[in-house]
């Protein structure tokens, strides 16, 4: 899907800053925990990384972008667990507001819902296919144009351009389907090297960008 995760090639964010020299992992004490309670939901709820990740893309732009990197996930370990029935909508806010000292009636647990019976065939996310890839070192290929209902690691500034494959990774379990408890389905996954130009026209800055891309988000050009 199309939401507010899908940033790159947008406008309006200024520039890319390095890291700071011996900046540490978790600046202040509460991203350690928002990072270790986003993990833990994944496993409460019965999920997987690439169901998480939908979660983050699913979340509103104030959700996204005014509670910083840590605060998203926060926020997505929430819509997790109110999703999976392992809390209440109103929950995490009215335990903020009895926090502060008002008195607010706290929503019960609700009944668990059903497991999705999720299981991965094997530990990570490579697997090892019988099949040949699709495509060859050096092959012009073009992003689909197309933009899917669910989860999807196809970014949309890409989406319609010509490039060529550059490198072919070790098949991977393919996120779109895997969000949605819809099969692994592996497939190659490609760095697919992009012209500038090609992406952002003539007036771009003059760099290659690689990006890696699966199978199923490629086809041949005419």
């Amino acid at each position: 899907m199309d939401g507010i995760a899908d940033m790159g090639g947008t406008e309006g964010w200024g520039p890319a800053l390095p890291p700071r020299a011996e900046e540490p992992v978790f600046p202040e004490p509460w991203q350690g925990r928002a990072f270790a309670l986003t993990l833990l939901s994944i496993q409460l709820a019965g999920l997987n990384v690439d169901a998480f990740r939908h979660a983050l893309e699913r979340l509103d732009r104030t959700a996204y972008l005014a509670d910083g990197y840590f605060g998203r996930w926060f926020n997505s370990a929430e819509l997790m667990l109110t999703e999976s029935a392992i809390l209440a909508p109103t929950a995490i806010s009215a335990r903020a507001l009895n926090l502060r000292g008002d008195q607010v009636e706290e929503p019960p647990i609700p009944e668990p819902a059903e497991p999705s019976g999720y299981a991965p065939t094997a530990e990570g996310s490579l697997r090892t296919l019988d099949t040949a890839p699709e495509f060859v070192v050096g092959e012009r290929v073009r992003a689909k144009n197309m933009s899917p209902p669910g989860h999807t690691r196809l970014a949309a500034y890409v989406r319609g351009h010509t490039g060529v494959v550059a490198l072919i990774q070790p098949a991977s379990v393919l996120p779109d389907t895997n969000a949605h408890f819809q099969g692994e389905n592996p497939q190659y996954v490609y760095s697919v090297r992009f012209d500038s130009h090609e992406l952002w026209g003539d007036d771009a800055e003059s760099f290659a960008l690689n990006i890696e891309m699966f199978e199923s988000y490629l086809e041949r050009t005419a």
